[in-house]
């Protein structure tokens, strides 16, 4: 935790699990075939797997990842291996992400989101499919822009005041 920081109250996992699933039918919503569009269920996955690691790792990135490949009827296992990898490397960083400013932090997992989109891009086009085209790089960028807005969302339950008690001095 950096210096100055204020403590968080504990994450509820009613409040995890319901982000979470908000960001899967977020990604459902026929919003047409732009490339450019981000990845909501990705950008919420490394969230919690940066600030609650222990409830949310690399078994539910496989699930959800699973469950878009169903959704979007693509080839079984592209999504369930990006976001395998991206939950994977958000654990990896994350004691080290949280020391950083949410602009900061920002810049540090934009390799992450890369990443995770080139190996879905490389497993779409080792099964034989087409190049969406160079948009699909901006994607990236746009949920790494996106990245201050939903720390700020989902860290707004945790930041509530505490009950006042008149003898405590805090």
């Amino acid at each position: 935790m950096r210096p100055g920081q204020p403590l968080l109250l504990p994450a509820n996992p009613v409040f995890i699990w319901g982000s979470l699933l908000l960001a899967l039918l977020l990604n459902m919503v026929p919003l047409g075939r732009t490339a450019w569009l981000p990845d909501f269920l990705a950008l919420v996955l490394v969230f919690w797997s940066v600030h609650q690691p222990l409830r949310v790792g690399i078994g539910a990135a496989f699930v959800f990842g699973l469950t878009m490949d169903v959704q979007q009827a693509a080839l079984l296992g592209q999504h369930a291996l990006a976001y395998t990898v991206l939950s994977y490397f958000a654990i990896t960083i994350h004691r080290r992400l949280l020391w950083f400013s949410v602009p900061s932090q920002a810049v540090q997992v934009f390799p992450l989101f890369a990443a995770a989109h080139a190996i879905e891009i490389a497993v779409r086009m080792l099964a034989g499919g087409i190049f969406p085209g160079w948009t699909v790089f901006l994607t990236p960028l746009v949920e790494a822009m996106l990245w201050p807005v939903v720390s700020v969302l989902l860290l707004v339950p945790q930041r509530r005041a505490p009950d006042p008690d008149e003898n405590r001095p805090l």
